[in-house]
This record gives structure tokens, sequence and C-alpha cells, in this order.
């Protein structure tokens, strides 16, 4: 059975680590502290002095003074696991923690996954060909030494990388090194951390070069992973579940995220917030538990992702530009059918199609694989799409040789409807508004990834009603903006309502509108 050495560098709060100690030690586990020689010397006696007596428990034999983006941070973990190595001859698994770190799953789930799932847990990404690093430097934080704390000390810290700069002072990459990036968050296995001490001994060359590194952490161990062991024997992804706001700041994990937290395909998470205690409590009992199922849901990210982007919506005054390209046209008209049940305004298109022969296209800016001809590049991504919104639709208008073009679209996508209703050409709106079942709701959820299979009823109950509330919002939004010539049909409504609005949106008599509005499948689910 697989037998973990944590790796824990911290540098605050000696009652929590001492917890964290004991907690995951009972479990028959090994834990290794690096604490911070910065940090308070009464705080590291008061840890030394608990925990002096757990056979399970060592310490870095050496501690250094760490910082932010420095080398510091990789060295004080290679004492971590140097002591490990040497003092727990039976640990199998090696895992990087912090001391906001909590397992968010039992001793025994743990376990189990680590001697069901062979192989080395660390993210590890091409540094120069993947995207990990979203913005700011990249190639910099290699070809230029970085002697100084960007954070403590950032005169100096830019003055010497100005300096590099404009004297052209580069230095190469050891020629035998394919830098990675990732995660530092890792669980590597013993063969590993001994190949990698190894590497330490054999190779100072490769230590120099990362020691004036800017961010190492993210870099070093990743690097060495994939230089020393057999790509299908790694799997890049961490096994601590964090997530980053938009300001690239870690999110912070309070009483009420219990449940989201134990949903997660992850075995720890951070950061748990310092006032969180109930939350605490109930992880530390969680990790001494037998026998607990865990119904894994993993929708955390984009569920996060839907919350906060909640309530962002503004206003802008000046057009893009991309808008200002050209008109579709002032003989042109661009109808438009809006509505969030996609597979209801699908119909409606089809039997439009059917009724009219008007050019139909679905949700052209909302699916990606929605079929279009090709137009010279412009059509192959959402992105591309919507950028160039208005060149989309005048190639659209000559590709089918028209001057009434149908298109689907979702109601979140308001600022689209904006722009093409300011068009000199006619713009029609058609909303279809439909009823909700708590059903589909869910099944929405599913679909666009805010919920899975195992996700708890309980989380179910909180999400729906935000779910519903932020439909009404998009279709009120739409009402609000007035728009000229903008038509409804309700589910709720009678054949005849819907014919007359039918009708007046596509300029067509009363007997088609309303052998269209009389389809009797229209609104199903």
């Amino acid at each position: 059975m697989a037998k973990i050495a944590y790796i824990l560098l911290c540098h605050k709060d000696p009652d929590a680590i001492i917890r964290q100690a004991d907690r995951l030690t009972a479990a028959g586990d090994y834990m290794s502290i690096h604490f911070d020689a910065s940090a308070d010397k009464q705080d590291y006696k008061t840890i030394r002095k608990a925990l002096e007596n757990n056979p399970n428990v060592t310490f870095a034999a050496k501690r250094i003074r760490c910082g932010w983006g420095e080398w510091s941070l990789v060295q004080a973990t290679l004492y971590a696991v140097e002591s490990a190595a040497e003092e727990f001859p039976r640990a199998t698994h090696f895992y990087m923690l912090s001391g906001d770190c909590m397992a968010i799953k039992s001793a025994e789930y743990t376990h189990r996954f680590l001697d069901n799932n062979e192989g080395d847990f660390i993210e590890s990404f091409d540094y120069f060909e993947s995207d990990w690093i979203k913005t700011g430097w990249k190639e910099e934080r290699l070809i230029y030494r970085h002697w100084f704390n960007e954070r403590t000390q950032k005169k100096r810290f830019y003055a010497m990388f100005n300096l590099q700069k404009r004297f052209g002072f580069k230095r190469d990459i050891p020629a035998d090194i394919q830098v990675q990036i990732g995660s530092q968050w890792w669980c590597l296995r013993r063969q590993t951390i001994e190949w990698i001490l190894d590497f330490c001994k054999k190779r100072r060359d490769v230590i120099r070069f990362f020691r004036t590194t800017w961010i190492p952490d993210e870099t070093f161990f990743q690097t060495l992973v994939r230089h020393i062991v057999p790509e299908n024997e790694i799997h890049a992804r961490t096994l601590t579940f964090l997530m980053f706001t938009d300001y690239g700041m870690p999110v912070t994990f309070y009483n009420d995220h219990y449940d989201l937290l134990l949903s997660q395909d992850y075995l720890f998470a951070r950061k748990i917030s310092p006032d969180a205690q109930d939350l605490k409590r109930r992880l530390g009992l969680l990790y001494s538990a037998q026998g607990v199922h865990f119904q894994i849901s993993n929708e955390g990210r984009s569920l996060f992702k839907f919350l906060t982007g909640r309530g962002r919506i503004g206003r802008r005054f000046s057009t893009r530009f991309w808008e200002t390209e050209s008109t579709l046209g002032r003989e042109r008209e661009l109808l438009i059918v809006v509505c969030k049940k996609w597979h209801v305004a699908k119909r409606v298109l089809e039997r439009i199609r059917q009724t009219t022969n008007v050019p139909a296209i679905e949700y052209v800016f909302n699916e990606e694989d929605t079929p279009l001809p090709a137009l010279g590049g412009i059509e192959k991504t959402l992105g591309k799409r919507t950028r160039h919104r208005r060149a989309l639709m005048r190639m659209l208008f000559d590709y089918f040789e028209t001057d009434r073009l149908i298109v689907c679209m979702d109601p979140s996508n308001l600022d689209l409807l904006e722009d093409f209703a300011s068009d000199r050409s006619v713009t029609r709106i058609l909303e279809i508004e439909c009823s909700f079942t708590e059903d589909y709701l869910i099944g929405h959820a599913m679909r666009v990834g805010l919920a899975g299979e195992q996700t708890s009823q309980e989380t179910l109950d909180r999400l729906l009603p935000t779910i519903r509330n932020d439909m009404t919002y998009e279709s009120d939004a739409i009402r609000d903006a007035q728009f000229e010539n903008h038509c409804r049909i309700r589910e709720a409504a009678s054949s005849e309502e819907n014919a007359d609005e039918l009708a007046k949106f596509l300029g067509i008599g009363s007997d088609k509108a309303h052998e269209i509005a009389t389809t009797d499948y229209l609104f199903a689910d």
C-alpha cells in the first residue's frame, strides 16, 4: 500500500502546522517540514517541541530564508525531500504541500488512489509551446540572470534585467534540457525522487542555470521529471485543487465550500482560509474516516467561472474596430432567432426553411461545429466569427446570393444583437420564450460543465435558482434594449398569438405563419 512522505513548506501558524502533521501522520504516513528561516524563531521552537516525539515527522536538515520567485523555494524543497528520503525508507510517494493545504479526501481514499494510478503526478508542459504563462515575461525568465527578489528588491531586480537586456547579456539553456512549466504542487514516486537527487549531484550546470532563473519552482522539478521519467509514466496534472481569479490571485476556500471541495477529482486543496474553522474541522475529521464514498462531479472550476462572471455586464460607448468595417447593406435584412433552448430554435429554424426557403444558419456565434461554407478562414473559430461578425455576415449574404438571412443566437449575446440592430441594414429579432423545468435546468448545468452526474442534490438546489435567474436576466436585458423590430413567441401563448408574431417577423402570410406555429413538437424537450 502507498505510504506518503508529505513535503511541507511553511512559514506561519505553528498550531495549524502541528495539527496538520499529527493528522496526516496518524494514518501511517510521514512528513518532512521546512519552516522558513525568516519566520518567527519561537514559532519554529514550538513546532519542534510539539512534534519531537512523533517518529513519522522529520525536519529539513537546513533551514533557509525563502522568497517568492527565488531559487530558495526550490532549495528549501530539496532540503526537505533529502531529509524525508533518508528518514523514511518505506515512503513510496512524496507529496508537496503548503501550510494552506488540506486533504479533501480520506486517507483510505488517498492511498487507494495512488495504488491504482501508477506514475508521477506533476503539471509538466513545454515552456515555449504551451500557453501556461498567460501574460508577462516568458523567455526573459530563462535567458537573463535574476539575482534579486522582484518583490523585496524591485529596483535592483529591474535594473539588472535592463542592464543585461541593453548589452545583450543573454545565456543559453543547457543543450540537453527541454524546459517545462507547471504547478509546484506535485506528487512523485520514490524512484523519481531518488533520480532527481542523484541528478542534482551530477549536473551542477543545470542547478547553476536554475539558480538564477525567475520563479524556478514552476520549472525545476517539472523539467527534471520530464528529463528522467518516461512520458507514459507522467500524469501531467496536479492532485491539489487550486483556482485563480482573473487577477492571478489564488481563490480562497471558506466554510460553505465543503461539499464543492469533496466532489473534485483531487486529493488536497489550497488555499483554505485561516478563518474557515468549521471547514478545517470537517476536513480534519474526514481524513481519518473509514468507508466514505465520494461522488466526483469535478465542476468546481466551471462553476466558479460561471458564478464570478455574473454581474460583470457593463456598457460600452465606443465601437470596436471590427464593428466599423462597414454596413451589411441598406437593402439587406438580417433575421435573428434568439432562444436559450437551442433545440427549440433549431426546430423553428427548420420549419421556417421548409416554409419560406430563406437561408438559415444555426448558432453561428455559439457552436464551433455549426456547418458553414469555406469563407477564407474567418469561419474557423468562434473567436474569429465574433471579432469579424459584420464581415462574416456580409460574406454569408454573398455566398447564399440573398438579401435575407436568418441566424440563431443565444440570449447572452446581447452585444451582438445591439451591434447588428445599429447597422444600416434591417435587423429583426424573434425571441422564443420557453419554460424551464427543473430537469431541463439540471441537464443544462451538466451540458455546460456546471454540474456532473455525481453532483450532490444540495449543490444543485443552490445552483438551479441562480441559473434560472440568469436566464430571466438575459431575457429582461433584451426587452430593456427596446429593439425596433422585436417579436416574441411564447411556449405558454396560443398558436394564433405565436402565428401573428411569426408573420410579423418573417413578413409572410398568416397561413404560412400558422403552419409553423402549430407544429406539435415545437417546444418539446
